[in-house]
């Protein structure tokens, strides 16, 4: 008997390819990442070390959302919130003490809010805690 794919909710898959995309920039080519955060200054080698290391695990957990399901899949995506939670208020905290420039500050802020919502409304979806909502078969 084949076993089916599990049903993963949209934002499952988005968040998905938004860390896959991420993780593998990260890890092969740091320094793109780098110059966005600090386009001032050419990337140092501890900069370039923790990219890759949070490319690799971005990666892991990017595929993680596209291989487990069940009880697994929900408590990725529980993680995930408060992974992503805490990127957004880090991208926050650096723009509010003017450690990157504002539009950078602005933009990695949205892009790990809605990795936060992405992953919020995922669980949601997977746990059947969405008012109103039905979880599918």
């Amino acid at each position: 008997m084949v076993k089916r794919p599990a049903h993963r909710p949209a934002s499952v898959y988005a968040l998905a390819g938004i860390r896959l995309f991420n993780g593998v920039t990260g890890l092969l080519t740091p320094s793109v990442l780098i110059r966005r955060l600090d386009p001032d200054h050419e990337p140092s080698p501890a900069a370039v070390y923790a990219f890759r290391l949070f490319g690799i695990r971005t990666i892991l957990l990017g595929l993680a959302l596209l291989t487990h399901d069940g009880a697994r899949l929900r408590a990725d995506l529980r993680e995930g919130v408060l992974i992503h939670a805490s990127d957004t208020v880090t991208a926050a905290m650096l723009g509010i003490r003017g450690q990157v420039p504002p539009r950078t500050a602005a933009l990695t802020t949205l892009i790990s809010a809605t990795n936060t919502y992405l992953a919020a409304t995922g669980e949601c979806a997977a746990t059947d805690g969405c008012a109103g909502q039905r979880k599918r078969k």
